[in-house]
């Protein structure tokens, strides 16, 4: 429907279909500039007060210095001192307008409205972020305005062909989502499907932001592991983009989402490059350790208990030195899931509280159950572990699939005891490799071989050293830095 020309029946329109005197946040400034009717609608706490009040000073000092007769539109458009004029045609462009935060005005005879950007959200300051903290590097994080998100993006990258291509999804949301690209590098293909991927989705809203753009894009089901990285920082993010990755900003969400990754990608950290090569390198074996241990030492210790005889002489001493009336395999999986609720417990108790909390299950519960037999002293060892090794995992979504993925793994190893382990481990590695997010590999560049990039997984090497970018995403320039 095209805006009238008639203030009236624009007002109209508002109040029948957007419910302009019954939303008390949704408000319309009504003006008399020239002896024309002029009205600015706006949504109160997604604006900025000052600006509006701003414009409108300046809007009505038209009255002291125009005559009559003069040309009201194009005075206006002169008038409204902002760098963010857009002119629109149609009543759904203005209503998107106005409910995104930004103010938009109307006038008599003119079938035109001037969009002007004032939008203020409420949320916090840039802050570094909880799941991605460093010793040295930058404390400023990802937000939930994606304007400020982007803007922390281009502080870092001030590259003329830096990209941000924004859409609204969600019919009611009508959530902003913005693709980042550097035009020269990016791949195009990868280009052309995120955008298919992402405008081809349908619902009324995204309120959950990214994780529901994931599940849409990749079409995840009931699939575990993560098909795209998550970060919450920007040096990460801008990182990504120079290897010639494509990022996905969701509004209202602290995260952004970096397309395609492999299953290497979800176990780097921002640490190891802050660090001196050698030092990053270090860091990167431990890390890889605290996954494998996460992944494989209680099903090998189990396996280990119920059949001792694969244990060299030396190793005899790895099982329980007394017996429980309690099977093991059902200690293993209630502690395991007894470290579960007390992760769980952490994350919805008020911080002051949360140490107490860790106490009381650490001395208390843990060494009481062991003293009344509920468990033995090496489940809880293994278990704990095994704990420790999933919260070295970067990568949240990553660490909560590899415990699943035990889980499994033990039930295997109960029923069939080492061959269970062997075909186990086996499948697992098989149904990692045939997961193709975006057409790329998932166990990238362990499947298929890639010796530099699976070397560059292995060690941290030193940045000069680091000429070409990596060729999972098929960069239209491979090279970081000039050849010599």
């Amino acid at each position: 429907m095209p805006i009238p020309e008639s203030v009236d029946k624009i007002e109209k329109y508002m109040k029948e279909k957007i419910g302009l005197g019954k939303s008390f946040d949704l408000g319309v400034r009504k003006l008399k500039i020239l002896r024309k009717n002029v009205q600015i609608y706006y949504v109160n706490g997604l604006t900025d007060s000052r600006i509006i009040v701003e414009l409108i000073e300046e809007l009505v000092a038209i009255n002291d210095h125009e005559k009559v007769s003069s040309n009201l539109f194009e005075i206006i458009e002169n008038r409204l001192v902002h760098q963010s004029i857009v002119q629109i045609k149609t009543m759904d462009e203005l209503v998107d307008q106005v409910l995104s935060g930004l103010i938009v005005v109307v006038m008599d005879g003119e079938c035109i409205g001037f969009v002007v950007d004032v939008r203020s959200y409420p949320g916090r300051t840039p802050s570094e972020p909880d799941t991605e903290r460093v010793v040295r590097g930058s404390r400023d994080g990802f937000v939930e305005n994606i304007i400020v998100n982007t803007a922390l993006t281009r502080r870092r990258i001030r590259d003329e062909r830096l990209r941000f291509e924004i859409t609204r999804i969600g019919e009611r949301s009508k959530t902003d989502i913005a693709i980042g690209y550097i035009e020269d590098i990016a791949n195009p293909d990868l280009l052309d499907i995120v955008r298919k991927e992402i405008k081809s989705i349908e619902i009324d809203g995204i309120t959950m932001a990214d994780k529901t753009v994931e599940e849409f894009i990749f079409k995840q089901g009931f699939n575990p592991f993560p098909q795209v990285r998550y970060t919450e920082r920007a040096d990460v993010a801008s990182a990504h983009l120079l290897d010639g990755h494509v990022l996905i900003y969701v509004d209202t969400s602290p995260s952004v989402m970096i397309t395609p990754t492999s299953y290497f990608y979800h176990l780097q950290h921002a640490e190891e490059f802050r660090q001196s090569p050698a030092v990053g390198t270090f860091v990167r074996w431990i890390r890889f350790l605290g996954v494998i241990a996460s992944l494989f030492l209680l099903p090998l210790w189990f396996l280990f208990v119920m059949e001792p005889s694969l244990l060299p002489e030396k190793l005899s001493f790895i099982g329980p030195n007394e017996e429980n009336n309690i099977p093991i395999i059902l200690q293993i999986f209630l502690a395991d899931l007894g470290v579960e609720f007390f992760r769980m417990a952490a994350i919805h108790t008020p911080t002051p509280l949360s140490t107490a909390m860790g106490l009381i299950a650490a001395v208390l519960i843990g060494q009481i159950a062991i003293d009344v037999g509920l468990f033995t002293p090496e489940v809880i060892l293994y278990v704990a572990l095994s704990a420790i090794g999933n919260y070295t995992t970067p990568s949240y979504e990553l660490s909560i699939a590899n415990k699943i993925v035990r889980l499994i793994f033990l039930a295997v190893v109960a029923i069939f005891h080492a061959p269970g382990f062997i075909i186990g481990g086996t499948l697992f590695i098989i149904w990692l490799a045939n997961n193709k997010p975006l057409n790329i590999p998932y166990l990238w560049p362990f499947i298929p071989f890639h010796p530099i990039a699976l070397w560059n997984v292995l060690v941290r090497t030193s940045i000069p050293g680091s000429v070409i970018r990596p060729s999972i995403v098929h960069t239209l320039n491979r090279y970081k830095q000039p050849i010599k």
